[in-house]
C-alpha cells in the first residue's frame, strides 16, 4: 500500500502542504484551509501539522506538558517551541473588533487564565487564527483526530539527525543558508525528494523556503506515524477539556 502522507506548515494567509508518498513522489501545494485536504479524493491517510492541537484551560509557565517535554531535547533550538496559552485567550483573540481590540481582549483573557498571570506576545497572537481553525475542524469532525496530528519540525529534524541541530534556519528573521542546507540534507537522507526545495518554488507558493522545508519535515513525521514508529510527548497524550489529544509527535 502506498501511503498518502502530508506535512503541513503555516504560512502567511494559508498553509504550505508537502504531499508525499513516502518514497519518490513529492508535491508542494498551498491551501487556504486545512479542511480542504481532507475533503479531496486523495485525502491524506496521515497529516502532521506544525501547530498546537488541544488547548489548556490555564496557561502555565513553559506551556503545556507537550512543550515542556520536548523543549529540553532541542538544545539550542528549544526557543522555537512556544508556550501555548489558555483556550480562553485564543478564543478572545478571535472575537469582534480590529486587530488592536482583539489583541487587548486576548491579553485580558490570558491574564485571567494563566498562572502566574501574564499576557500573550504579539507573535503568539498572530497564530491564533490557525490554532482556532484546527481546533474548530477537530471539534466538528472527530473522525480526523487520529489522522491530523500535531508535530514540531525541529523535533522531526532532531529525530532525523539523531541529535539536536545547533544551526538555525533563520537568523534575525532572515533565511540562513547553512541551517536550511543542513535540514534539506537531512530530508534527502530520509528519502524525501528535494528538487522542489528552492527559492523559486517558495516564491511561486507565496511562502518562504523555510516553510517548505518545515512542511517536508512534518511529512517525514507523518510517515513515522503511518509506520507506527513515531514518538509522542507525552505518551500517552493528555486530553483537553473537549477530548482533543495534547501531544507533540516526532
Amino acid at each position: 500500500m502506498t501511503p498518502r502522507l502530508a506535512g503541513i506548515d503555516g504560512c502567511r494567509g494559508g498553509w504550505v502542504v508537502a504531499r508525499w508518498d513516502g518514497a519518490g513522489r513529492l508535491d508542494l501545494i498551498r491551501v487556504a484551509r486545512v479542511e480542504a485536504l481532507f475533503d479531496a479524493p486523495d485525502a491524506p491517510a496521515i497529516a502532521c501539522v506544525d501547530m498546537p492541537i488541544g488547548l489548556p484551560e490555564t496557561g502555565e509557565i513553559g506551556g503545556r506538558s507537550a512543550e515542556r517535554a520536548v523543549r529540553p531535547l532541542l538544545g539550542a533550538r528549544q526557543s522555537s517551541v512556544f508556550a501555548v496559552p489558555a483556550r480562553a485567550a485564543v478564543m478572545a483573540g478571535m472575537g469582534p473588533g480590529d486587530e488592536k481590540a482583539r489583541f487587548s481582549a486576548a491579553c485580558a483573557a490570558a491574564l485571567a487564565h494563566s498562572s502566574p498571570p501574564r499576557k500573550v506576545s504579539i507573535q503568539c497572537f498572530s497564530l491564533f487564527p490557525k490554532i482556532a481553525e484546527l481546533d474548530d475542524l477537530l471539534l466538528r469532525r472527530p473522525e480526523l483526530r487520529d489522522r491530523l496530528v500535531e508535530c514540531h519540525p525541529e523535533m522531526s529534524f532532531r529525530i532525523m539527525n539523531g541529535a539536536p541541530l545547533e544551526v538555525a534556519k533563520k537568523v534575525k528573521s532572515r533565511p540562513y543558508p547553512p541551517g536550511l542546507d543542513l535540514r534539506i540534507g537531512l530530508l534527502a537522507r530520509a528519502g524525501v525528494p528535494i528538487d522542489l526545495l528552492n527559492a523559486k518554488t517558495a516564491a511561486a507558493l507565496g511562502a518562504g523556503l523555510d516553510d517548505l522545508v518545515d512542511a517536508c519535515a512534518c511529512a517525514v513525521t507523518a510517515k513515522r506515524v503511518f509506520e507506527g514508529n513515531a514518538l509522542r510527548f507525552p505518551d500517552p497524550p493528555e486530553r483537553d477539556c473537549f477530548g482533543l489529544p495534547v501531544a507533540i509527535t516526532a
